[in-house]
């Protein structure tokens, strides 16, 4: 990928992906592997495209490269979509209010709840004993 690129940074839970959209051919990447062969669950690779179709537009005409790393595949899936979704508001800020109301532009800001002392866990009390 060389040239002009627009770069947008996604996170969700504990991931974070490092987009890059430029002008191309519709070559999509991810970790130096095609988006198929790294995001191999039914419907990931659906759902991070989902800013290409709130904008109208196809993925032929852009190359897209991700670093991603962190977190599960949920969070990295959607991670990526936001980073991809925030590179292309990067690279036409008309499209942002589309974006916008389709909620691709907002940080789920849900992450892994403390443990407390005196708990199993976040919230998982012992067992209560009467005798």
């Amino acid at each position: 990928m060389a040239g002009k690129y627009y770069e947008g940074v996604g996170r969700r839970k504990e991931s974070v992906a490092r987009v890059r959209l430029s002008t191309g051919t519709g070559d999509f990447t991810v970790n130096d592997k095609p988006i198929a062969n790294y995001f191999t669950r039914l419907g990931d690779v659906e759902a991070i495209l989902v800013p290409f179709s709130a904008i109208n537009q196809d993925l032929n005409g852009y190359d897209v490269s991700v670093h991603v790393n962190g977190g599960g595949v949920t969070g990295q899936t959607d991670a990526v979509q936001l980073g991809l979704a925030r590179a292309i508001v990067k690279m036409d800020g008309t499209l942002k209010p589309a974006l916008s109301h389709a909620g691709l532009l907002t940080r789920d800001p849900r992450i892994k709840e403390r443990k407390k002392p005196g708990l199993k866990r976040a919230r998982k009390a012992p067992t209560y004993t009467k005798r």
